[in-house]
């Protein structure tokens, strides 16, 4: 309880929810080890233009351009001379994909706007590699431990303070304190249901994946699509964003067993998540156009310049196509 006022409260439909998601990832977690390719063509989504995480595509390549060309045979060398005497070389271990994640992630886990505010699950890279579930997790702790976190959720205990827009609260620093107490719960149960728990369980990557190039209209609609669709971790392609619908639905309905009577309730927990799910667009949009507006007014990269390569990439994929329909305009005269 915050600071003796709250009471422990569960509705029919708080319970009634819960216990399903209870049941849901209980069954999930069992048929984890299945795969999901057979079904994954029929439900998934592809949204145009997206980046695609260039997994399989990239250790394709690479093993073409890795794999050696038949030498000749070689007379054996003399006794005494440099190359019998030079030990053979080991080859350079290939990073597995754990590794590369955890690089990525050690990338993320350094961007802030201006320093202060966190974007860790912002990747600026199309060929990302997916997650563990552990990875998941401790992404999505490390940015509910953040500082900023701790700031934001003040900051929100003073505007509902001065607005006294909830009920129960005593007024002044007794007040303030279990308002900020409740504001950062709801954060850190939002972060880790909605970024956490919910993706693991539905193998689904929680991070956005900025798009970088494009008509601002595309990259618009590209931001907001994204909280309703996810990329899968097991085939790259677009499906229900689980994560962000049920996750923060789920952080709703178990705030009202900490909210004091008059602010919970199953209206209020529905209502929430779509306000989060407003809230998360607009922070999409932000995100795809962060790095534009540092450049411009800040010189400065964040993305290290990955977005001049995407950019030059998505230019010459372009030409690549505006070239062959010419061609193809052309042959038929």
């Amino acid at each position: 309880m915050i600071g003796g006022r709250m009471r422990f409260r569960s509705s029919f439909f708080s319970a009634t929810f819960l216990a399903g998601l209870a049941l849901l990832a209980s069954s999930l977690c069992a048929s984890a080890q299945q795969t999901f390719a057979s079904t994954s063509a029929a439900t998934s989504v592809q949204l145009p233009d997206e980046p695609q995480p260039q997994v399989e595509t990239a250790s394709a390549e690479l093993d073409d351009q890795q794999a050696p060309n038949p030498a000749p045979a070689q007379a054996p060398a003399a006794p005494g001379s440099s190359s019998a005497q030079a030990p053979a070389q080991p080859p350079v271990a290939e990073k597995s994909q754990h590794e590369k994640a955890e690089e990525q992630i050690k990338e993320q886990e350094k961007q802030r706007v201006e320093g202060i505010i966190p974007t860790f699950n912002v990747s600026y890279r199309h060929d990302a590699v997916p997650l563990s579930p552990g990875q998941k997790f401790d992404l999505s702790f490390h940015s509910s431990i953040d500082p900023f976190a701790f700031a934001s959720a003040f900051l929100a205990a003073g505007y509902h303070e001065a607005d006294n827009d909830l009920v129960g609260f005593p007024w002044g620093p007794k007040g303030f304190f279990e308002r900020s107490g409740i504001a950062y719960l709801d954060t850190f149960n939002s972060n880790i249901l909605s970024t956490g728990v919910v993706p693991v369980l539905f193998r689904q990557d929680p991070r956005y994946f900025r798009l970088g190039y494009g008509s601002k209209k595309h990259r618009i609609l590209y931001s907001m699509a994204t909280n309703f669709m996810a990329k899968n971790d097991y085939n790259g392609k677009w499906s229900p964003n689980y994560g962000n619908l049920l996750g923060n639905f789920a952080a709703g309905e178990i705030s009202n067993l900490y909210y004091p009577a008059g602010n919970s309730g199953f209206g209020l927990a529905a209502t929430g998540t779509v306000i989060q799910i407003a809230e998360g667009a607009g922070g999409s949009i932000f995100n795809e156009f962060w790095p534009d507006i540092s450049r411009k007014f800040f010189h400065k990269d964040p993305t290290h310049g990955l977005d001049a390569q995407a950019n030059a990439e998505y230019k010459a994929r372009k030409d690549a196509e505006k070239n062959a329909a010419k061609d193809a305009a052309a042959s038929q005269k």
